[in-house]
């Protein structure tokens, strides 16, 4: 394979990173409680707009068309995503985990424009490189702010009942959370004989 066809897997899979994420920050900024983080969903979703449109320009520059490629790692963060929107959670906390699941999705995308545009250059796709570089600017600028929102969250959520309490404990979990908690083990356990060392 052509480093030409890497990049445009690459591209692609951010092209459907994107669009996907057109679909799921509007759910995400309706279920945010706070109206610092709604905001800063809603104004997220229309950059995003213009990364997706973006994205469609370089391909047009290669002469390629965008589709082709849909991007797993996305769908699983946004899965994650949905999960911190149907939590039991409330305020800030609910809020937390929302920046949180935010925060993920922004530095998969920073590290798929980081390689797309390593590539690009040693291509020497100049054109390509500035478009890509205008949509990791605004990912890495979204990223900061979902940081920089947080500190006043974690501050409300120690204000919010006892921050020390437990509930994971005496909830009766979902379907979904039972399947999550089997996955959880399963991994530790195929992890567990490398991470201890009897793997040599």
């Amino acid at each position: 394979m052509a480093l030409m066809d890497v990049l445009l897997d690459e591209m692609r899979d951010l092209y459907s990173a994107e669009n996907q994420l057109v679909k799921a920050l509007p759910k995400m900024a309706k279920g945010a409680v706070d109206p610092a983080v709604k905001s800063l969903l809603k104004n997220h979703l229309e950059e995003t707009k213009g990364q997706v449109q973006r994205l469609r320009d370089a391909f047009g520059i290669l002469g390629k068309k965008p589709t082709g490629q849909h991007c797993n790692g996305m769908e699983g963060l946004l899965e994650e995503g949905q999960d911190a929107l149907e939590k039991d959670e409330e305020g800030a906390n609910k809020d937390l985990g929302i920046c949180g699941a935010s925060s993920r999705v922004e530095h998969y995308e920073i590290a798929g424009y980081t390689t797309a545009i390593g590539m690009a250059k040693a291509l020497g796709l100049k054109d390509v490189v500035n478009l890509l570089n205008q949509n990791l600017a605004e990912e890495v600028a979204a990223a900061k702010a979902i940081f920089a929102g947080t500190k006043p969250l974690l501050r409300a959520a120690l204000t919010e009942g006892d921050p020390t309490e437990n509930e994971e404990e005496s909830k009766p979990k979902s379907g979904k959370e039972k399947y999550s908690d089997k996955k959880s083990k399963e991994d530790e356990k195929k992890a567990s004989a490398s991470v201890s060392g009897k793997s040599r």
